[in-house]
């Protein structure tokens, strides 16, 4: 019986049999690898990997870095060059109605009144056709036509805004002065909003405008949205005995809903900042009026229309304070748009629970 070896003393086969290999290559003539140089090898990529995960992560610090110090200068900017207006007039600037900048008195609430309107105006129109769009494309539309209907809604992205505002001057605006807005006045006149003389230009034709202009960036993306939704999803809901309507309705839509949202929401900021196109066609007169017919004025616009001719200090302080305006506006929508996400998201997590 062979007696057991102890544990600490080295086999003799696993120390002869390589070394064995090793003088037999030296007598072949063929190089023998150097085991230290493989370690100093796999020592040296060790350093490399380690150095280069070291640059990357500073170098994602540095662009999360700079994204925030942009913001934080933007604001800085706005803030110190509309120290004037903040201190002539303190809140009561965006709370004020009147703009009369011969007299030195300014208030933005005709501004952030006609942006906020115009833009949900817009989204009102918008929405159901970019997501009628994208169910149609994704869940109905035959694979022939898709890549066509696509292209198509896409390129309404790429038409520059001037564009859109000279189509609006001499084509939308006119239909809207002849056809559609004595319609409206007949017959919903009762609710306030279709009332006084049809310019053609105002409000509605601004909403209008954005809402083709926004379309293609939430149909864009809630088709993105769908189309990842997972396909046993469509198959357990019709194997349920669910209609097609059932099916996206319950099977696609209710799972995309938070994506859907977070396309709507980049709709609403491409909204509140257009700029050119609203300006030439939303009438430019810094009211507030109930009637969607009447003229109105964003805060872009006046901006636009007015930063070149502002040469009293006060004035161009007040233009400024329209643009953190603006941006506190955004800042706003955004943080309503996490809180609702973020609601939907957490419902849907305690529905799994």
């Amino acid at each position: 019986m062979k007696a057991a070896r102890p544990p600490d003393e080295p086999d003799n086969q696993a120390v002869i049999l390589p070394n064995l290999a090793i003088r037999s290559a030296a007598e072949a003539g063929t190089p023998v690898p150097s085991i230290a140089f493989g370690e100093r090898k796999v020592r040296s990529a060790g350093l490399g990997t380690r150095f280069a995960d070291t640059v990357f992560k500073y170098a994602m610090l540095a662009c999360t870095v700079s994204v925030l110090a942009i913001v934080a200068l933007v604001l800085y900017e706005l803030i110190t060059k509309s120290k004037l207006t903040i201190a002539e007039f303190g809140f009561k600037f965006f709370t004020g109605q009147n703009w009369d900048p011969v007299l030195g008195d300014f208030g933005a609430l005709p501004f952030i009144y006609g942006t906020i309107v115009s833009s949900l105006l817009a989204l009102v129109l918008a929405v159901p056709l970019a997501v009628g769009v994208a169910v149609f494309v994704t869940e109905m539309c035959p694979k022939t036509l898709r890549g066509i209907i696509s292209f198509t809604v896409e390129l309404l992205a790429a038409i520059p805004s001037v564009i859109y505002g000279l189509w609006a001057i001499f084509v939308l605006a006119p239909l809207l002065r002849l056809h559609v807005q004595p319609f409206l006045a007949k017959y919903f006149g009762w609710t306030g909003l279709f009332t006084g003389p049809p310019f053609g230009i105002g409000m509605l034709a601004a909403g209008i405008i954005l809402a083709i202009m926004i379309i293609p960036i939430i149909s864009s993306i809630t088709r993105e949205v769908l189309v990842a939704v997972p396909q046993h999803q469509r198959e357990a809901v019709l194997a349920l005995g669910a209609t097609r309507w059932e099916m996206i309705r319950m099977g696609v839509l209710r799972n995309a809903r938070t994506g859907i949202l977070g396309g709507i929401i980049l709709g609403l900021g491409r909204a509140i900042g257009e700029t050119m196109a609203v300006t030439m066609i939303i009438g430019n007169r810094p009211e507030i009026a109930k009637s969607l017919f009447a003229p109105g004025y964003t805060m872009a616009s006046v901006i636009a229309n007015e930063f070149s001719e502002a040469t009293d200090d006060l004035y161009l302080s007040a233009l400024i304070e329209i643009g953190l305006a603006l941006l506190i506006v955004t800042l706003v929508v955004n943080a309503l748009a996490r809180v609702l996400v973020w609601s939907i998201t957490r419902g849907h997590v305690r529905a799994h629970a």
